[in-house]
């Protein structure tokens, strides 16, 4: 049940800060949030993270189904620690955000702009977190065994 909330809940705070963004900005339009730590800027990213790959949508629309039905298929196969149910919530819920900006769109609304750093919205933030805390969870989980091994 985690694995659908965590879902739930990233997809709409990653949808809905979205919508507030194209609905208030123009493309390219960047706001001061925290003086040289953090603007807010519209950008239409038609690549993949870091704006690479641009104009290739077909590869990430396959990349993020096959992300989204593995997903599915092991959260409904087995039954997850609550700690995997949370970390598979947030990739699924950034591989759909991203996707369905790609579906409408044809390209993926990004805005929280650090200035030294490629400009980034909710979704990536999920699946880059999801990613981080799932290698600390194996390394963790590894860890673990060897010590009970020992």
């Amino acid at each position: 049940m985690r694995f659908w909330l965590t879902t739930l809940l990233v997809l709409i705070i990653d949808q809905l800060s979205k919508l507030w963004v194209v609905n208030n900005f123009i493309p390219g339009e960047s706001r001061v949030v925290l003086n040289k730590v953090l603007w807010l800027t519209y950008v239409q990213n038609q690549g993949a993270a870091f704006g690479i790959l641009q104009g290739h949508s077909w590869l990430f629309f396959i990349c993020a189904i096959l992300v989204i039905v593995i997903l599915v298929v092991i959260n409904s196969k087995q039954h997850l620690p609550a700690t995997m149910q949370l970390i598979f919530g947030l990739i699924m819920a950034g591989a759909i955000g991203n996707l369905l900006d790609r579906l409408r769109l044809n390209y993926v609304v990004d805005f929280f702009d650090l200035g030294w750093w490629p400009v980034f919205n909710v979704a990536d933030m999920a699946i880059v977190c999801g990613g981080i805390l799932l290698v600390l969870k194996l390394l963790w989980d590894e860890k673990g065994e060897q010590r009970v091994s020992d």
